[in-house]
């Protein structure tokens, strides 16, 4: 850690030369990499690493049984120069609680931190500059290591965080997108919907690629035990608005919807930043037709919004439907976005100075 202990080297070197508005979201290696090791009952000291492989045996227990976590977030320029990640410590609370769900040992809140700021402070250069658009997502992830025949948890682990610059998550950038309601489920009730893991995204490979095989960005899951109330995209919380201008931000009966950082700090810039009237309940899929817009947010995309859902021959458009934004979206967006970049004043907290 040495050559990285001033918090003046990311202004001390030149960034990589990139065309930041074009990178798009796909992985590109950069420098440094964080790892740790877990055995014996411990995390082993851990520290920055250019090796971006993972060494694993053919039994290891991620192979064979899944148990893998990971979290998503964004280190970015601000206005001011400053290099910064949102709400770092929710991730570290949230794989925690999603390594508990499937027998993992948590990675500890305050070693995830110091761990985000040593890999993003390595990677300074890989840091797009403000104004582009871009950021360097940071992606920590927890797996499995040991050697695990029979069905049980793995006595050894890594953690690891990766990181790569990237742009929009949608190659049409912000603009609204349609969506197909899809025949398959995405979480069983009181499964692992709720926690981010691996395991969670792999049955969404076969119904996204067939969305896009038919001209969609995504597809709408409904709840799987009654497929009637609306859950997910693949890797996103909604959110609609009503005629009134009232967010209303679906929840689940059966703790089946991932909690969102992105989506409860929305929530908060709704009420307290836009003095939005905010309702978080079940939202029937049958309603939505009385909903004047509707948009899907995660870490990735920020808010991507929606203008139109299919369902089979019933076609739901919102507001402009793929004309344009709606302004609630709109306002929503440029608000945390705002935030985000230090153009506007943040809550305490949420904004995670690395140098």
């Amino acid at each position: 850690m040495t050559d990285f202990e001033s918090e003046d080297f990311a202004n001390t070197v030149d960034k990589v030369n990139l065309d930041w508005s074009t990178i798009g979201f796909k992985y590109r290696k950069t420098d440094y990499s964080y790892v740790s090791h877990y055995e014996d009952g411990a995390w082993d000291a851990g520290g920055l690493t250019r090796d971006h492989t993972l060494h694993l045996s053919e039994c290891a227990n991620i192979l064979h049984y899944c148990q893998e976590v990971f979290e998503g977030l964004k280190a970015y320029t601000t206005k001011q120069g400053d290099i910064v990640c949102f709400r770092p410590d929710l991730n570290a609370e949230r794989m925690a609680t999603s390594a508990e769900r499937i027998v993992m040992p948590p990675f500890p809140k305050e070693r995830f931190l110091d761990a985000v700021k040593q890999v993003v402070l390595a990677n300074a250069i890989w840091v797009p500059p403000f104004g582009t658009g871009a950021s360097l997502y940071v992606r920590p992830l927890m797996i499995g290591t040991g050697d695990t025949i029979g069905v049980q948890p793995s006595s050894t682990y890594e953690f690891r965080i990766m990181v790569t610059p990237v742009g929009a998550y949608y190659s049409s950038g912000v603009k609204p997108v349609a969506l197909t309601v899809s025949k398959y489920d995405r979480a069983a009730p009181h499964g692992t919907g709720n926690i981010k893991a691996g395991l969670n995204y792999a049955m969404s490979l076969l119904p996204t690629t067939e969305a896009h095989k038919d001209g969609f960005a995504d597809s709408m899951y409904l709840d799987s035990q009654s497929r009637t109330y609306v859950e997910e995209s693949s890797g996103a919380n909604f959110l609609f608005v009503d005629e009134a201008g009232k967010l209303v931000v679906p929840k689940s009966f059966t703790d089946s919807i991932l909690p969102s950082i992105t989506r409860r700090s929305l929530v908060h810039v709704a009420k307290e930043y836009l003095n939005m009237e905010v309702e978080e309940r079940p939202v029937r899929f049958d309603e939505i037709d009385r909903f004047v817009e509707c948009g899907m947010c995660g870490t990735a995309a920020v808010i991507s919004p929606v203008g139109k859902v299919v369902d089979g021959e019933k076609e739901i458009v919102f507001g402009a439907g793929m004309a344009e934004v709606g302004p609630v979206m709109s306002k929503l967006r440029h608000t945390l976005t705002g935030i985000q970049s230090g153009e506007i004043e943040a809550p305490k907290g949420w904004i995670f100075k690395i140098c």
